[in-house]
């Protein structure tokens, strides 16, 4: 009689379970280096128990292994991506001239050409879009005209508070002339007056 087949499904019992994994991984192993030796290739395995534990096998070094695998990954997906590719462009062609007649079309709308294409509804719906685009433009306008404005009077402010530095600067200048002329006058005086002398009083004696 023949064995029964053997349903795969997680071991419940823990020590079960630990005593199943140990044999499985070892024969794994054995398996891998038995593959390297046996057919010449290159081989790498890794393997991590339920608790975290890392095993790991390599024919060769395995840093080496995964570094060429990544490679290997990338090159077959960078060639799926370019066969598949021209074919995305095709069928993305009519789908982007859809559109780009929808947008036509719109745009015809909005500068109220045929507009007898158009339904009641249709109708409606374009007056909501251009009272929007109409409501936000002011918006805009406004803003535009509210920053120029203070923009304006942050200016005249900076030109203010110039003028009253270069008048202040002014008059303390001309107070220093002022103050020169005075003593330069003064100075002129003192020179231009001779001094007066005063001689002794001699009397004249008779006899």
């Amino acid at each position: 009689m023949g064995r029964g087949k053997v349903v795969l499904e997680r071991i419940e019992n823990k020590i079960n379970r630990q005593v199943s994994f140990s044999k499985r991984r070892n024969g794994l192993l054995k398996k891998a280096y038995e593959l390297h030796v046996l057919c010449d290739a290159e081989v790498g395995l890794i393997i991590f128990s339920s608790r975290g534990k890392l095993y790991e096998f390599g024919s060769s070094d395995l840093n080496t292994i995964v570094e060429r695998y990544r490679q290997s990954t990338y090159a077959l997906q960078n060639n799926n991506v370019e066969g598949e590719e021209p074919q995305n462009l095709i069928l993305e062609i009519p789908k982007l001239k859809a559109k780009y007649e929808s947008l036509q079309r719109t745009e015809r709308h909005f500068h109220g050409e045929n507009l007898e294409e158009l339904g009641l509804k249709e109708l409606q719906n374009l007056e909501k879009r251009l009272d929007r685009t109409l409501s936000q433009a002011r918006q805009h306008k406004w803003q535009m005209l509210l920053d120029r404005l203070e923009e304006i009077r942050q200016n005249d402010h900076s030109l203010r508070e110039t003028n009253e530095q270069l008048k202040s600067k002014e008059e303390i200048r001309a107070g220093l002339i002022k103050i020169k002329g005075t003593i330069s006058t003064h100075t002129q005086k003192t020179i231009m007056t001779p001094p007066i002398i005063r001689t002794p009083y001699n009397p004249i004696i008779t006899t």
